[in-house]
């Protein structure tokens, strides 16, 4: 019996998803006669749509509703849990390693492949700052989203009831270093969480409560222009945001966060959203990379100079045919990401039934950022809106994007009622360490010695 034709799709996030979306309708046939075979491997078996990140940070979305189950959309896919940790494609293998081989103990397997479709995505980039690795906290998954919330409730809560002025102070100080659309829209929706959550709190105050965010360039969100990007500084400045521009994390040991400009920032909240890198499984690859660490492809979207290898989103260096600049690549944001993964997957069965493939070109059409509820900024198709016109645009537009309708209409429901009620004001940090208290019930009792004394 004739093996079928394998496409590996490495990772599960935009492009992958999206890609072994459209793969397995195109292949419906193809797939229920066993001459190919899609496997996807992801080290989560859901995909985050990180556009709700903020939202689902300030309470606004339930975390369940910002993340996608793989296997329930790719129904006719294989799904492998797990990381691809290097690959050869000369030899077409892959060597990954799964939540089986971690408990087996055997090492990672090899995997072998006819299609290799690479789109892991993006990692924070980090920089060697003293203390951030001990202290930093990041935002790039739901996770972080949901840790970060119950944090910054858990610090209103360590303010509220401590004697200690200076602890109060630093507990009470959120400094989020990088002013891209990340850093920018996870503060301000959290700051806007936090305000209303003092109003139950009767001894902290919303004015007591101090933000600073840190740019080191001389702007914040440059995909909508200067103009908006000025106008978003003064709407967060009038909101007793602290915006440093021109200015760098330089230390955030012992919880003081130390600044370029001399500022030192006693804290125990630092947010790192300064910005993302390539997977490091690139680099594990013998594929042609560009200086930035990402692959060299063409407007195929297949991988320079190889066959069988295609790549987008985060991952690729995808030339952007509609611009007059030469050399000029396409921004790796979820704008292009979805329309990549089209004319990806198209490419994908194109090659494998010898039919002319079809080049990605699409024209950037602007941007849009929320600044909080009711609030934001967009300049989309040369156009410029601020406030709540700004503020509805980004919502309809990521509610078209968010995939399935079953979850545009949870969303959807969710934004409902939450106009209708109020916020809530919940921390639950205690799901990050769901077995302290079982632990603590099934703790031996203290020997006699150790009994206090009445």
């Amino acid at each position: 019996m004739t093996e079928p034709a394998r496409i590996l799709v490495v990772g599960g996030g935009y492009v992958g998803m999206y890609t072994a979306l459209r793969l397995q309708r195109q292949l419906r046939a193809e797939l229920r006669a066993g001459t190919v075979e899609i496997v996807v491997v992801t080290p989560e078996p859901y995909m985050t749509y990180q556009p709700f990140l903020p939202e689902a940070a300030a309470g606004s979305i339930s975390p369940r509703h910002v993340v996608v189950p793989l296997r329930r959309i790719l129904d006719r896919c294989r799904i492998l849990i797990g990381e691809v940790r290097s690959v050869d494609h000369a030899k077409r293998t892959a060597a990954l390693s799964t939540l089986a081989t971690e408990e087996e103990g055997t090492g990672g397997i090899e995997l072998t492949y006819d299609e290799l479709v690479l789109a892991p995505g993006s990692v924070s980039r980090t920089l060697p700052v003293p203390g951030l690795a001990d202290h930093g906290i990041g935002f790039k998954t739901v996770e972080e989203a949901i840790g970060l919330r119950n944090h910054v409730i858990e610090q209103m809560d360590i303010a509220s009831s401590t004697r200690d002025p200076a602890l109060r102070d630093a507990a009470l100080t959120f400094v989020f270093v990088g002013g891209g659309y990340a850093g920018v829209e996870a503060l301000a929706e959290l700051e806007d969480m936090a305000r209303y959550t003092a109003r139950y709190y009767h001894n902290v105050k919303p004015e007591d409560l101090r933000w600073v965010l840190v740019e080191a360039s001389d702007r914040i969100l440059p995909e909508v222009g200067e103009d908006m990007g000025r106008y978003a500084i003064r709407e967060l400045r009038g909101r007793n945001i602290d915006v440093r521009l021109e200015t760098r994390l330089e230390s955030c040991e012992d919880r003081i966060a130390v600044l370029s400009d001399g500022t030192r920032l006693p804290t125990r909240t630092v947010v790192w959203t300064a910005g993302v890198k390539p997977a490091p499984v690139l680099a594990a690859t013998d594929l042609p990379l560009n200086e930035r660490g990402r692959l060299r492809c063409t407007a195929h979207l297949a991988v320079e100079g190889v066959e069988h290898a295609w790549a987008a989103g985060d991952a690729a260096a995808v030339p952007d045919i509609t611009s007059g600049e030469p050399g000029k690549e396409c921004a790796p944001n979820a704008q292009h990401a979805v329309r990549q993964a089209k004319v990806l997957a198209e490419n994908v069965a194109a090659s494998l039934s010898g039919r002319p493939l079809t080049e990605y070109a699409h024209a950037y059409v602007g941007s849009v950022a929320s600044l909080g509820l009711h609030k934001g900024v967009a300049h989309v198709y040369g156009r410029k809106l601020k406030g709540y016109p700004a503020w509805f645009m980004h919502r309809a537009y990521h509610l078209s994007r968010v995939p399935t309708f079953n979850r545009k209409a949870r969303v959807l429901a969710e934004w409902t009622l939450s106009g209708l009620f109020k916020r809530e004001i919940v921390s639950l940090g205690s799901l990050e360490h769901p077995r302290a208290e079982f632990e603590l019930a099934a703790a031996p009792p203290p020997a006699d010695g150790d009994k206090p004394s009445s």
